[in-house]
C-alpha cells in the first residue's frame, strides 16, 4: 500500500471519527436539549399556574370564612330582632323593668309602624313618673335587654310634692319622663309599614 493511498485512508478515518461527534450532536444532543427546553418551559408555565392556583384557593378560604362571619352576624341580628308575636313580651319586659325601679307607667300609646332598614319599627310613646334614680336604672336596664329598643324624643319634667300635679297622681312626688321607646321586629311577612301598623 503507497503511502499516498495510506494518506487517504486515515484521513477517511480522520473525517468519520470528526463526523460521529457532530452527527451526534446534530441527530441526537440537539433534539434532546430543544426537548429539554420545551418540558422547562412547561414547567415553568405549570408552575406559575399552579401558584395562581394556590393563591385563588386560599383567596376563596378566606371568602368562605368570611361569608360565614357575616352570616353568624346577621344570626346574632336576628336574635335581636323579634318577630311580631315577640314585640309584646318585650312590651312586658319594659313593663316588668319599670315596676322593679318603682316606677309607675301612666301610659303607652303605639303610633304608626313604619319601615326601618330590613327591620320594622313600633314607636311607643310612653309617659312614667317615678324617682330619678329609679329612672336611671331603668335605661340602663333597658339597655342590657338583648333586643333592639331606642329611647328618642326624651323629656323630663320635675313634679311638685303635692299628692296631684298636673291631675295626675304623682309616685313620691319626683319626675315625670316622657318619650319614645322604640321597638324594631323582624316583620318577616314582607309587609310595608302601612300593613304591619294596620295588622297591628
Amino acid at each position: 500500500m503507497s503511502t499516498q493511498q495510506r494518506g487517504f485512508r486515515d484521513l477517511a478515518f480522520v473525517a468519520v471519527l470528526m463526523a460521529v461527534p457532530i452527527a451526534s450532536y446534530f441527530f441526537v444532543f440537539a433534539p434532546r436539549n430543544e426537548e429539554i427546553l420545551r418540558a422547562r418551559s412547561e414547567i415553568t408555565t405549570k408552575n406559575a399556574r399552579l401558584e395562581n392556583l394556590h393563591r385563588l384557593t386560599s383567596r376563596i378560604g378566606d371568602l368562605g370564612r368570611e361569608i360565614a362571619e357575616r352570616e353568624e352576624e346577621l344570626e346574632k341580628l336576628n336574635q335581636k330582632l323579634p318577630d311580631r308575636e315577640g314585640v309584646d313580651r318585650i312590651l312586658e319586659q319594659v313593663t316588668q323593668l319599670a315596676q322593679k325601679s318603682d316606677l309607675a307607667v301612666r301610659s303607652v300609646k303605639g303610633e304608626k309602624v313604619a319601615p326601618a332598614g330590613m327591620a320594622m319599627e313600633l314607636p311607643l310613646k310612653t309617659v312614667i313618673e317615678g324617682n330619678f334614680d329609679g329612672f336611671y336604672q331603668f335605661l340602663l336596664d333597658l339597655e342590657s335587654l338583648p333586643r333592639i329598643t331606642r329611647v328618642h324624643q326624651l323629656k323630663i319634667l320635675k313634679l311638685g310634692m303635692g299628692p296631684r300635679d298636673n291631675d295626675q297622681i304623682t309616685v313620691g312626688g319626683a319626675m315625670r319622663a316622657e318619650f319614645t321607646l322604640s321597638i324594631y321586629f323582624n316583620d318577616g311577612a314582607g309587609n310595608t309599614g302601612d300593613d304591619a301598623a294596620r295588622s297591628k
